[in-house]
C-alpha cells in the first residue's frame, strides 16, 4: 500500500470513529437535557460525583486496555502475525475478567466510603453502588474494541458506542423519572434520580458489549482462517504475553490516571474547602435561597451539578473528535514504527494535529460566542454564571483536544512514559493552584474553570517540547494554528451578530441557532480555504474528498 493510500486510510479510520463520538457525545447532551431537568441540579452533581469515582475505578483497572490491546496487535497485524495476535487478545480477555471484577467488588462494596471520602457527601453513594458492574461490562468491551481497531477498522467500535449511547439514553430518562416518582418523599430523592441515570450507563454498555460479542462470533471464520495461513512466523509464548501487556498497560494507566484524575481533584477539593464559607457574589444568583449565606453540602452539589452537566458536557462535545482520532492515530503509528517509517510517521502526526486544531478552533470560538443562547436552548438555563463558564472556559476545548492527541501519538512511538510525567507536572501545577485560588480567593466556581483550562494547556505544552524531543518534529505553525485562529475569529463575531440579531428580530433562539450554525461553519471553512488553510491535497485525503473538490471547484473556493 502506498503512503498516500497508508494516510487515506488512517484518516478515514479516524473520520469513522470521529464521527461515531460526535455522535455518541450529542446523544449524551440531548438526553442530559430532560435527565437534568427531572434530576435537577443537585441531582445531576451526584450524579457528577459518581460518575467521576466510576471514572478512577475504570482508568485504574481497565481504561487502558483499548489502547493497549490495539498498539500491540496492530504491531503484529502489520507483519501478519495472526496467531500472535489472537494470543495477545486471548490474554487481555482473562486480564480484563480478573481486574475489571475486582474493581467493581471494591467500588460496590466500598461506595459509602469513597462517597464520603471524595464528594463529602453520603448521597453519592447509592448511584457509585449501581455503576460499579459497569466496570466489568467495560473492561470486557475494551478488549474487543482494541482488537478490532487493531486489526484497522474502527466500525465495530464506531457502532457499539452508538448503540451503548441510545440505550444509555433511553433507560436513564425512564429509570430517572420513575425513581424520582416513587421516591418523591425520601430526603434522597435526588440521589435516587441519579441512580437512574447511573443505571442507564450500565444497560447500555452491557447492549454495547453484545454486539461486540456478535460480530466476533461472525469474524471468528476468517480470523481462524488467517491464522491457518499464518505458519512461519514464532509463537510468542501466553507468558511473555502478559509481561508485554503489563509493561504496555502501567504507563497507559498512570497517564491516563493522572490525565483524568483533575475532575475528581477539582470536585473533592470544591466539595471539602468550600462547604461553611460564606458564598461567593459569583454564585450568590445560583444558591440566592440559601438562608445561611454559607456554602453546605447540597448547594455545592447545585454548582458542581451546573459545573458538570453543563460545561464540561458541551465542551467535551468537540473535544470527542480528538479523542476518536486520537484511538485511530495509535494504532496507525504504531504500525508504522514496526515497519521503520519515520517519514510516514511525521506526516500522520502533522495531519493528526492539523485536522483537530482544525476542529478544535472553530468549536471553542463557537461554544464562547454561542454560550448564553446555546444554554437557554438546551437547558433552560439564563444563570449568567454558566454562560460565564462556556464564555471563559471554551479554550479548553483546543488544549484539551492538542494534549489528547499528543499524548496518543508519544504511546504511539513507545514513549510511553512521558505522557505520565507530562501529566504527573501538569496535575501537581493544578493541585496547588486550585487550592490557592479556592482557599485565598474569591473566584470560587471560577477556579474550576481556570484550573481545567491550565491543567490541559501545561499537558499540551509539555506533550509539544517530547515530539520535538524524541521524533525530531517540527508542526506547522500558519496553516495549523495561526490560519484557523484567524478564520474562527472572523466566524465569531459574525456568529455573534447574526444569532443575537434574529433573536431580537424573531424572539425564537432555536431558529436563530439553526441559521447562525451552518452559516457559521460554512464561512469558516470558506475562509480557512481562501487563506490557504488546507490545499487540495489534504482535502484529497480526507473522506469523500474528491466529492468535495468537485463542490469547491463549482464554488469557485478552489
Amino acid at each position: 500500500m502506498s503512503a498516500k493510500k497508508h494516510s487515506n486510510h488512517f484518516l478515514v479510520q479516524g473520520s469513522i470513529l470521529a464521527a461515531a463520538s460526535l455522535i455518541v457525545r450529542l446523544i449524551g447532551l440531548l438526553y442530559r437535557i430532560p435527565l437534568n431537568r427531572i434530576v435537577g441540579h443537585e441531582g445531576m452533581g451526584i450524579y457528577s460525583y459518581a460518575f467521576d469515582l466510576y471514572n478512577l475505578a475504570l482508568i485504574l483497572s481497565s481504561y487502558s486496555l483499548p489502547l493497549a490491546v490495539s498498539k500491540l496487535v496492530s504491531a503484529r497485524t502489520a507483519f501478519k502475525e495472526h496467531r500472535n495476535s489472537y494470543r495477545i487478545f486471548l490474554c487481555a480477555m482473562v486480564f480484563a475478567i480478573v481486574v475489571g471484577l475486582a474493581a467493581t467488588l471494591i467500588i460496590f462494596f466500598g461506595a459509602d466510603f469513597f462517597a464520603v471520602v471524595i464528594s463529602n457527601n453520603p448521597k453519592v453513594a447509592l448511584p457509585l453502588r449501581v455503576l460499579a458492574p459497569t466496570i466489568l461490562v467495560f473492561s470486557i468491551m475494551g478488549v474487543f474494541r482494541g482488537f478490532y481497531q487493531g486489526k484497522n477498522t474502527m466500525i465495530p467500535t464506531a457502532i457499539s458506542q452508538i448503540l451503548e449511547q441510545i440505550v444509555n439514553a433511553i433507560v436513564s430518562i425512564v429509570a430517572s423519572y420513575l425513581l424520582m416518582k416513587n421516591y418523591s418523599a425520601s430526603v434522597n430523592v435526588a440521589a435516587y434520580g441519579a441512580a437512574g441515570g447511573t443505571l442507564g450507563t450500565f444497560i447500555g454498555a452491557f447492549v454495547g458489549l453484545l454486539f461486540l460479542v456478535f460480530v466476533f462470533i461472525i469474524y471468528k471464520p476468517v480470523l481462524n482462517k488467517q491464522m491457518r495461513k499464518d505458519t512461519k512466523s514464532p509463537r510468542e509464548s501466553y507468558k511473555s504475553i502478559y509481561k508485554l501487556l503489563i509493561i504496555t498497560i502501567l504507563p497507559i494507566i498512570l497517564s491516563q490516571t493522572v490525565y483524568q484524575i483533575s475532575g475528581v481533584v477539582d470536585n473533592s477539593m470544591f466539595g471539602h474547602l468550600m462547604e461553611g464559607k460564606e458564598i461567593a457574589a459569583f454564585d450568590y444568583e445560583v444558591l440566592k435561597s440559601s438562608e445561611s449565606g454559607l456554602y453546605s453540602g447540597d448547594n455545592v452539589l447545585t454548582l458542581i451539578g451546573i459545573y458538570s452537566s453543563e460545561y464540561r458536557l458541551l465542551s467535551n462535545v468537540p473535544v470527542a473528535i480528538a479523542s476518536a482520532m486520537a484511538a485511530a492515530i495509535v494504532t496507525s503509528i504504531s504500525a508504522a514504527c514496526a515497519r521503520g517509517y519515520e517519514e510516514e510517521i511525521r506526516r500522520k502526526v502533522n495531519a493528526s494535529i492539523k485536522f483537530n486544531m482544525i476542529i478544535a478552533i472553530p468549536s471553542a470560538v463557537g461554544m464562547g460566542v454561542l454560550a448564553s443562547p446555546i444554554l437557554r436552548l438546551l437547558f433552560r438555563d439564563s444563570y449568567q454564571l454558566s454562560a460565564n463558564f462556556m464564555c471563559f472556559g471554551a479554550i479548553a476545548i483546543v488544549f484539551y483536544a492538542l494534549s489528547t492527541v499528543s499524548t496518543s501519538i508519544l504511546q504511539g512511538i513507545g514513549k510511553l512514559k512521558v505522557p505520565v510525567i507530562n501529566s504527573a507536572i501538569s496535575l501537581g501545577i493544578h493541585v496547588v493552584l486550585m487550592y490557592i485560588l479556592l482557599e485565598f480567593t474569591p473566584l470560587s466556581t471560577y477556579a474550576l474553570v481556570i484550573g481545567n483550562v491550565i491543567f490541559a494547556l501545561v499537558v499540551s505544552i509539555l506533550n509539544w517540547f517530547s515530539l520535538e524531543k524524541y521524533l525530531d518534529y517540527h508542526q506547522e505553525i500558519l496553516k495549523t494554528f495561526v490560519i484557523p485562529t484567524v478564520s474562527a475569529g472572523l466566524m465569531g463575531v459574525a456568529a455573534y451578530f447574526i444569532c443575537n440579531g434574529f433573536i431580537k428580530w424573531m424572539g425564537n433562539i432555536l431558529i436563530s441557532l439553526l441559521i447562525t450554525i451552518p452559516v457559521s461553519v460554512v464561512l469558516y471553512f470558506s475562509l480557512l480555504i481562501l487563506m490557504k488553510g488546507v490545499d487540495e491535497h489534504e482535502i484529497a485525503q480526507a473522506p469523500k474528498g474528491e466529492t468535495i473538490i468537485r463542490i469547491l471547484r463549482k464554488m469557485h473556493l478552489l
